[in-house]
């Protein structure tokens, strides 16, 4: 039997920290690859309906494929995942400037987001089976956000087949934060090439929409009678790039959000999650399934906040279950 956590160092990064990879392995066989650079998920191994094990994420064999591209492959994105509009917002009366990486927005924290972050990294069985936490300072002014933030994440891989994401933060001054998961699903395994075969619900009874710059216009509109009603699963036979408002939850409890199923592997996944949206992409032969806030919450007054003050520990927790 392989040991439930296994560390390798990868390589240092040029004048920088040593990056190391670090795989959780339960007693099925399920096994989890994180990496420190971006906090990112390389790997998850699944079996399908006949047992057999393969990579059902997207991602790069080697570190510097990382470093060179802007997909957003598995990473942890922050200090807000999402554009915000004109790379701008205002925290009791002071306007801040972001860094604009996508034309005059600001998308998933700048160009040196959490996602570009070595973090560091303690493991430890626990008795639902192993975890990894990583934690990350972003100093006061990173990428023109506000206030000193430390922040942690949590990976569990449980003997229940569930990967279990845990994130905190905590602020020195007013700030804004939208943090998630950018993994790229695909359960047809390494070998197919497009998600246009599975099968996807979201629960959700509203959705954003959008201008031509993906930009949300503050309207939260109702998908019943939509091309975005995945109430009931459906086959992704278009492409997605919406954020959806999952259905009334209580907050800080985990909730069923999302259902992606595959029925030519057998292979399923179940996210439960604390986050009041999903959003989700389809791209480069996979689909990404973001629990998360709003996009450009700060500047649309009809969004639940994300604003976080000193003293306040933001908290977040999604749950993905493997089938």
């Amino acid at each position: 039997m392989n040991d439930p956590i296994a560390m390798k160092p990868l390589s240092r990064l040029p004048g920088g920290p040593m990056v190391d990879a670090y795989t959780l392995t339960n007693v099925h066989g399920v096994s989890v690859r994180i990496l420190t650079y971006g906090g990112t998920i390389q790997s998850i191994r699944a079996p399908d309906r006949h047992g057999e094990l393969d990579d059902i994420v997207l991602g790069y064999d080697h570190l510097e494929r990382y470093l060179e591209s802007p997909r957003y492959f598995g990473c942890l994105v922050g200090r807000y995942a999402g554009r915000i509009a004109g790379g701008r917002f205002t925290i009791d009366g002071r306007s801040y400037d972001l860094d604009r990486n996508e034309g005059d927005n600001c998308l998933h924290g700048g160009r040196a987001g959490f996602d570009k972050a070595v973090w560091t990294a303690k493991t430890q069985e626990t008795r639902a089976g192993a975890q990894v936490s990583l934690s990350h300072v972003s100093p006061d002014g990173d990428m023109g956000f506000p206030g000193e933030l430390t922040v942690q994440a949590t990976y569990e891989l449980t003997r229940g087949n569930e990967l279990r994401l845990e994130l905190q933060a905590a602020t020195t001054a007013p700030t804004v934060i939208n943090l998630t998961n950018h993994t790229y699903w695909n359960l047809g395994g390494l070998g197919a090439r497009h998600v246009r075969d599975h099968e996807l619900q979201v629960l959700a009874d509203a959705y954003l929409p959008t201008d031509e710059a993906q930009l949300p216009s503050g309207e939260i509109r109702e998908v019943a009678g939509t091309e975005f009603d995945y109430r009931q699963p459906r086959i992704l036979a278009e492409e997605l790039d919406h954020t959806f408002v999952l259905a009334a939850r209580k907050r800080g409890v985990l909730a069923p959000a999302a259902r992606l199923s595959h029925p030519g592997t057998g292979r399923s996944l179940d996210i439960a999650t604390t986050e009041p949206c999903l959003a989700a992409y389809t791209g480069w032969g996979g689909i990404a399934l973001e629990t998360e806030h709003a996009p450009d919450a700060p500047n649309q007054p009809n969004f639940l906040p994300t604003l976080l003050r000193p003293g306040v520990v933001w908290k977040s927790a999604t749950v993905f279950k493997l089938g």
